[in-house]
C-alpha cells in the first residue's frame, strides 16, 4: 500500500504541469474554455486522483484481488435508493446550517451568481465520490478488513482519507507553471500545518465523514450509499459557497467552509444519526 501511495504521488507531480498545459491549450483554442478559471493546484489534485487510477489495477494484481467480494463488497439492486438517501442525508443538514449561518451574519448572499460556477460543482458531485468511495471505502478499506478488525480498519481509512485531502497546497500557490511545479506544490501542502488550529478543525471532520463513509459501506456492503453522502456534501458545501459570501473566519466554530470547524463538525453528527436512523428503519423493513 506505501509503494501504491508513492507511486500515485510521484505520478501526480510529474503529470500536474502536463494537464495544466493541456486544459490551457484546450481552452485557448475554444474547447472547455471553463478550464482556465482553474489554478495549477486544481489540475495537481487531479493528477494525484488519476494516478491513483492509473496504478489501481496493478495494485489489486499484487494483492491478488480478482473482484468486489475480495474486498467485502456484494451487489446493491437498489443503488439508486442508496444514492438519494445518502445525498438527502449529507446535503439537508450542511444547508440548513448555511441557511442559519447566513441569519447570524456569518455569511451574506451574493448578488450575483455564476451558473457556469454551480454547474462546476454539480458536475464534481457527480464525480468525484465515484472515484474516491471506489479507493478509500471500496479498495483501502476493503484491504485493511482483511488483516485487520472492523475498528482498526475503519479508523485506518477515515485516517488516510483524511491525510489525502491536505496534500494540496494553498490556492493560488503556482502562478508560474514549470515542470518541476509539482513538486513545489507538493511541498507547499505542509504550509498549512502552521496554523494547528485550522488543520485539527479540518483533519477532524475530514476523518469523521471518513468514518460515517466507512458506517455506510459495512452495512450495506456497497459503496452506492457512501456516493450519495459524499456527493451530497461536496455538492451542499460547494453550491453554498457559490451563491453566498463568507463574512468571518471565527475557529475553532466555523472555518473557510462549511466543512472545517466545531459547527461543521456538529452538522455532520447530524447526518450520523439520520444515517444510523435510515439503516434502521430499512433493516427493521428487510427482517
Amino acid at each position: 500500500m506505501l509503494g501504491y501511495f508513492a507511486a500515485t504521488i510521484l505520478f501526480g507531480t510529474v503529470a500536474a504541469p502536463i494537464l495544466f498545459w493541456s486544459a490551457r491549450w484546450l481552452a485557448a483554442h475554444g474547447i472547455f474554455t471553463g478550464l482556465a478559471q482553474f489554478g495549477f493546484e486544481a489540475f495537481f489534485h487531479r493528477a494525484l486522483m488519476l494516478g491513483a487510477l492509473l496504478f489501481l489495477w496493478p495494485f489489486l494484481r499484487a494483492l491478488r484481488i480478482k473482484g468486489p467480494r475480495d474486498l467485502g463488497l456484494a451487489r446493491n439492486r437498489r443503488w439508486g435508493r442508496d444514492v438519494a438517501i445518502g445525498f438527502l442525508i449529507s446535503a439537508i443538514p450542511v444547508l440548513g446550517c448555511g441557511v442559519f449561518l447566513v441569519a447570524l451574519g456569518n455569511y451574506t448572499m451574493r448578488t450575483h451568481v455564476a451558473g457556469h460556477a454551480v454547474a462546476a460543482v454539480a458536475l464534481t458531485a457527480a464525480v468525484v465520490p465515484f472515484i474516491e468511495e471506489t479507493l478509500f471505502r471500496g479498495l483501502f478499506l476493503g484491504v485493511l478488513l482483511r488483516s485487520n478488525r472492523p475498528l482498526t480498519a475503519v479508523l485506518l481509512s477515515s485516517g488516510i482519507f483524511s491525510i489525502v485531502h491536505f496534500l494540496k497546497a494553498p490556492d493560488q500557490t503556482t502562478t508560474s507553471v514549470g515542470w518541476t511545479s509539482g513538486f513545489i506544490s507538493l511541498a507547499h501542502s505542509f504550509d498549512q500545518f502552521t496554523e494547528p488550529m485550522l488543520v485539527l478543525a479540518g483533519f477532524t471532520t475530514l476523518f469523521l465523514i471518513g468514518v460515517i463513509l466507512a458506517h455506510a459501506r459495512l452495512h450495506t456492503r456497497s459503496l452506492w450509499l457512501p456516493i450519495g453522502l459524499h456527493a451530497g456534501w461536496i455538492f451542499a458545501s460547494g453550491a453554498f459557497n457559490k451563491i453566498a459570501h463568507r463574512e468571518i473566519v471565527a475557529l475553532p466554530w466555523l472555518g473557510k467552509s462549511l466543512l472545517i470547524g466545531i459547527v461543521p463538525l456538529c452538522v455532520c453528527l447530524i447526518s450520523w444519526v439520520l444515517l444510523r436512523e435510515w439503516l434502521k428503519y430499512v433493516g427493521r423493513r428487510e427482517t
